[in-house]
């Protein structure tokens, strides 16, 4: 019986330590209102989701689970299979539509709960074209799970054309080191799309860049490395942005301050 008020009184601290991280994270990257860290303390409670690991997003005052947080919550549940596959009579590859169908088994005698995701270049960005057989799988996986753990919060990887909807940019008129001259977006233009469209920290994500280009700031970056690192972020987010947010957070260290 003492053993299990430890061991209580152990998990019981910890998740009020993952609440409090949560809450301090959050509000540095998003701010909250009493409504939402109401909520997110509800979450934490509930499923032991971290907003530092990636787990959780608020986007448009809401929040949702990432792909992430769902694995992760499946893995501290001990989940004891995931079954994947095409419905190929739903799938046409020449147009880029793709349809899932996943099922999640709690344990070994579980019936197991049924997903399915859906992709197509009309409910995906032009950011991630070519990648729609990997969405349409991970949001059958995602809806599976949600069904399994009983969580009622949508998918970071389910919206559709928001947050990864890319807003047709302004035209460039003027050239510049990092620019473009013929009318197309340059760089700097498109990273900072990318960061609106992903919802990512551009605090984060220029520390991130200055460590990729190996310089002391972004400035002494030569355009093709800039173009380089461009590519890189755009591409990790289109596969895995909570792993990416993941990689950001790891950045999120106060400076050095030099006397």
């Amino acid at each position: 019986m003492a053993l299990k008020n430890r061991t209580r009184r152990r998990n019981c601290s910890a998740l009020n330590t993952l609440i409090l991280e949560n809450i301090r994270f959050a509000k540095q990257i998003w701010g909250l209102s009493a409504v939402q860290q109401a909520a997110l303390k509800a979450l934490t409670r509930e499923f032991q989701l971290s907003v530092t690991l990636g787990d959780l997003s608020l986007l448009d005052a809401r929040w949702y689970v990432t792909h992430n947080g769902l694995t992760r919550l499946a893995k501290r549940s001990r989940c004891t299979g995931i079954k994947v596959r095409s419905m190929q009579e739903f799938c046409d590859p020449a147009s880029g539509r793709w349809v899932f169908k996943a099922t999640v088994y709690k344990s070994r005698g579980s019936r197991g709960f049924v997903g399915h995701g859906d992709a197509d270049p009309s409910n995906t960005s032009s950011l991630v074209r070519g990648a729609e057989m990997r969405i349409a799988e991970t949001r059958a996986v995602n809806r599976a799970l949600r069904k399994a753990y009983g969580i009622g919060l949508c998918s970071v990887e389910e919206l559709g054309s928001h947050p990864f909807s890319a807003e047709s940019p302004k035209p460039v008129d003027q050239p510049n080191g990092k620019g473009s001259s013929n009318g197309q977006p340059n760089l700097r233009d498109k990273l900072c799309l990318l960061i609106r469209n992903y919802e990512l920290d551009p605090t984060l994500v220029k520390r991130y860049a200055v460590d990729f280009c190996g310089t002391e700031t972004l400035r002494d970056a030569s355009r093709d490395l800039v173009k380089a690192f461009v590519s890189t972020i755009s591409e990790e987010a289109a596969n895995n942005r909570a792993a990416l947010v993941c990689k950001l957070n790891s950045y999120n260290q106060p400076e050095e301050v030099r006397p």
